[in-house]
């Protein structure tokens, strides 16, 4: 039995409910693909394309049947959604039997049952970029306000995907300050052993840690971690 379908704008205020810095990216993108799928009156299947480094996977999906036809671009290294992802732009494929800018996803398709699709690119992020992807049975199933709907759809996708970019940007930030924090309290831990044991100055100290750690070709964290733990043994 097919979902009930959603009117649009429940189904915005529905997204609007969900709390971005509380629940994962996959499922946001999932909850965004189902509403998608319900809030439109043409029977359609969704997918979400992001793109990392170059690779493309499909982040969420409604029916096996998007996600293989996402999938198929992917092994081929071209179609609409890998193009509108790269783009930005809408990309429509009115037809699928008469389709000719990507011949050999369009038969496949076409032999699956399908009719039409249109894949909407989200806004180009630093290190991912994606499309939010709409396949129905019939031809010619996407007019303007149908594509209207769902550029909404796309852009709170986005939202999505540049909030977890941020966060994870922050997060790899704060694990990169506080592992060099720690790296500085350990090499101040050594330069305190070295200034006790030579009777020198801390700049002397630093100077003989560098040396220890360029002729042995150790990291310096390294080289003063090593001293420390051999004193924390001597005593």
């Amino acid at each position: 039995m097919a979902p009930l379908s959603t009117d649009p704008a429940d189904a915005f205020a529905e997204l609007g409910r969900i709390k971005l810095g509380e629940t994962g990216l996959d499922d946001v993108l999932q909850r965004v693909a189902e509403l998608a799928k319900r809030a439109l009156d043409t029977p359609v299947e969704v997918s979400v394309t992001l793109i990392r480094n170059g690779t493309g996977h499909t982040a969420a999906f409604t029916d096996d049947l998007a996600r293989d036809m996402d999938e198929r671009q992917y092994a081929q290294g071209r179609g609409p959604c890998l193009d509108a992802a790269a783009s930005g732009d809408v990309l429509s494929v009115s037809d699928l039997a008469e389709e000719h800018r990507w011949p050999d996803w369009a038969e496949r398709g076409h032999k699956a049952g399908l009719g039409s699709s249109v894949s909407i690119g989200l806004p180009i992020q630093d290190a991912v970029v994606g499309a939010l992807n709409v396949y129905a049975r019939t031809p010619h199933a996407f007019d303007d306000d149908t594509v209207t709907v769902l550029e909404t759809f796309a852009a709170y996708a986005a939202v999505a995907l540049a909030n977890a970019q941020l966060y994870d940007s922050t997060a790899t930030l704060a694990q990169q300050m506080q592992e060099a924090m720690a790296s500085r309290a350990v090499i101040e831990q050594a330069k305190g052993i070295i200034m006790a044991e030579r009777r020198c100055t801390p700049g002397e100290a630093f100077d003989i840690l560098a040396k220890v750690s360029q002729d042995s070709n150790r990291k310096l964290r390294d080289v003063a971690q090593a001293l420390v733990d051999r004193a924390a043994g001597e005593r």
